[in-house]
C-alpha cells in the first residue's frame, strides 16, 4: 500500500449546522476534492450521531489507525461544540487514554482547526474577550498532554463571518496543504507530551465518570 493510500490522518468535523456554515463547510469540501482525502479519514460527528449516541468502539477505532488527529470545528462560547465534548468525555476515557493502562493515544499528534466569530483584536488583553485566544485553549493543550499527545500549533481563522471568499478559501488551501505535507510541516513545531501521565490519581481524573468503576467524579 502506497503512503497516499495509508489512512494515518483523522479529521473530527463538528458543526451543529454544517449546511448554513461557510468556513467549516468550505474547509471540508476543500478536503474532499483534494489528493489528499485519501490519505485522511473524514468523520462528520453531527451527521453520524444526530441523537448524540456516540459508537465509543468505532470512534476508538478510528484513532487508533490515526497518527494525526484533526478537531475541526467553530469555537462556540470559548470551547469546543456539545457533541464535540461530549465525544470527548466518552471516547477517551479512563484506562483507555489516559491513566493506568490508557496509552492508547500515546505519541500520536493533537492538531486544532477552528474559526471564531471575534476578531484577531478581540482575543488580546486589552480586546472584547480579555485573553489572547491561547488562553481559552488552554482545555484543549491540556487534554492532548493528559493523553499523552503531542501538541501541534492550532491553525485558527477569527472574524470568520466576516471573512471574504477568498480568505476563507486561502484558510481551506493551507489546511489541506499540512495535511497533504503531513509531517514534514509540523515535525519542528511539536509540543511532546512530557511526564508520566499514567500516574494521574483517580480523583483527579477528567471524566465525568470512571471508566473503571462506574463512579461519579
Amino acid at each position: 500500500m502506497s503512503q497516499a493510500a495509508v489512512r494515518d490522518i483523522l479529521v473530527l468535523a463538528a458543526h451543529p449546522d454544517l449546511g448554513r456554515s461557510f468556513a467549516t463547510r468550505t474547509l471540508i469540501d476543500t478536503l474532499r476534492a483534494s489528493p489528499v482525502a485519501g490519505r485522511v479519514e473524514l468523520r462528520d460527528l453531527y451527521r453520524l450521531y444526530p441523537d448524540f449516541h456516540i459508537h465509543i468502539d468505532a470512534e476508538q477505532r478510528a484513532l487508533q489507525a490515526a497518527q494525526l488527529v484533526v478537531m475541526l470545528h467553530p469555537i462556540y462560547w470559548y470551547s469546543m461544540p456539545a457533541l464535540q465534548k461530549l465525544w470527548l468525555d466518552e471516547v477517551a476515557h479512563l484506562g483507555w487514554a489516559y491513566g493506568p493502562g490508557g496509552t492508547a493515544l500515546h505519541g500520536k499528534d493533537f492538531w486544532l482547526v477552528a474559526s471564531t466569530g471575534g476578531s484577531a483584536e478581540a482575543y488580546a488583553p486589552g480586546g472584547h474577550n480579555h485573553h489572547p485566544i491561547d488562553d481559552f485553549l488552554l482545555p484543549y493543550r491540556q487534554s492532548a498532554r493528559t493523553c499523552g499527545m503531542n501538541w501541534l500549533p492550532p491553525q485558527i481563522l477569527h472574524a470568520a463571518h466576516r471573512a471574504t471568499p477568498a480568505e476563507v478559501q486561502a484558510h481551506a488551501e493551507l489546511f489541506v496543504k499540512r495535511l497533504a505535507h503531513y509531517p514534514e510541516w509540523c515535525h519542528h513545531l511539536v509540543e511532546p507530551a512530557v511526564g508520566d501521565e499514567e500516574a494521574v490519581a483517580l480523583d483527579e481524573r477528567p471524566a465525568m465518570f470512571s471508566a473503571l468503576d462506574g463512579s461519579a467524579a
